[in-house]
């Protein structure tokens, strides 16, 4: 295993952003690129947040596509990062991989010894509820403060961006991007949340975070807002058939109405016998990094 030891070391950051620098915690050679975990301060939560960044060895030449990996409820930036397998067709597609952590964590943030709220559950919403508030402001720190922290950071090319995420994060990545499609130019998901207004786990978070008006609820449900809003190009989604949350939290079908009652451009995969985790993840990881790269690269030189 090729993995540099060093010591943490402050990233430099170029242009005026009046924060800290990204903090290194770790990096490893992988694929002929660097996979980083990183930590910085983030005005959006107002604490520490990590990321994972993996560059490609392209991007020791040039600038590069990023591919932002969002990570479902009690997920770490980590997860994805060792279980998934991205780093070799990342490395083959020359796209630079960015998954952060999934909520705001410490002492002083407010938590719940329910999995699908608090610490691993921000539900990549920005909360307008105490005692969330305070903290739980990941829409906007996923769609806003850490794209323009690594556009002044790391060699990628602006205006080639795309988010793709599991489960909650599957939610996260849909509504993001169909939020603003001016940032992102493709999207996918394994196993989405798609209708969180009408699932247990959704309905829990968003009456938290949110409050009890559903109307408020609304720019946060993909199906919803593909019905509103739709997107510019393909969306790719991989749903496992055996995942024991499909019916309960997912409802997939919901999603595959919208898409149909829209017209919208999709590929919607029900995958015969795999479930919700990981190994599903890495079976399929390769056909959405293509799904990405194919529409990133387009008119850029790739």
């Amino acid at each position: 295993m090729d993995v540099d030891q060093r010591q943490s070391q402050p990233v430099a950051i170029a242009g005026d952003v009046r924060r800290r620098p990204f903090q290194e915690i770790s990096r490893a050679s992988s694929f002929g690129g660097q996979q980083l975990t990183l930590i910085h301060d983030s005005a959006a939560t107002g604490t520490p947040m990590r990321v994972s960044v993996y560059q490609p060895p392209a991007a020791e030449r040039g600038a590069v596509p990023v591919v932002y990996f969002l990570s479902g409820l009690t997920c770490t930036e980590e997860n994805f990062t060792v279980k998934a397998g991205a780093q070799r067709m990342a490395s083959e597609l020359g796209l630079m991989i960015v998954a952060p952590d999934t909520s705001p964590r410490g002492d002083r943030v407010p938590n719940s010894d329910d999995d699908a709220l608090g610490q691993g559950a921000g539900f990549y919403v920005d909360s307008t509820e105490a005692p969330w508030s305070d903290h739980f402001q990941m829409f906007s720190y996923v769609s806003d403060e850490l794209p323009r922290l690594i556009e002044c950071t790391f060699p990628v090319i602006r205006g080639k961006c795309g988010i793709l995420g599991h489960s909650m994060g599957g939610h996260g990545a849909l509504t993001i991007a169909m939020r603003h499609p001016e940032r992102y130019g493709s999207v996918s998901a394994f196993s989405p949340i798609v209708a969180p207004s009408a699932v247990p786990w959704g309905r829990k978070a968003f009456a938290a975070y949110l409050g009890p008006d559903e109307a408020a609820w609304r720019e946060y449900d993909a199906t919803l807002l593909l019905r509103d809003r739709g997107f510019p190009t393909q969306i790719l989604i991989d749903q496992g058939t055996d995942d024991p949350f499909l019916q309960t939290q997912l409802q997939t079908e919901r999603f595959i109405d919208a898409l149909k009652a829209r017209g919208q451009s999709a590929k919607v995969r029900m995958q015969a016998g795999y479930d919700h985790s990981y190994f599903f993840v890495a079976t399929f990881i390769d056909d959405h990094l293509r799904h990405h790269a194919h529409i990133l690269h387009q008119g850029s030189g790739g």
